[in-house]
């Protein structure tokens, strides 16, 4: 479920503002984008997986903290 190091230097590389770019908010919300994704597919196959559907819940409410800002 968590990204690989390269999947995240891609996502980081698209979205970086300048080279080393690592914090932005766009930067940061690419990657938990991506993160949802993952465990979206997750929860779909395992429903009834409490944790990651928590840790599913807070990344998005950290997405949306994010994206209001």
């Amino acid at each position: 479920m968590a990204l690989s190091k390269e999947e995240k230097k891609i996502i980081i590389k698209k979205n970086a503002k300048k080279e080393g770019d690592t914090g932005s908010l766009g930067v940061q919300i690419a990657i938990l984008s991506r993160e949802i994704e993952e465990l979206n597919k997750h929860l779909k196959k395992h429903p009834l997986d409490l944790h990651s559907k928590r840790g599913f819940l807070n990344k998005n409410k950290k997405r949306n903290t994010l994206k209001n800002k």
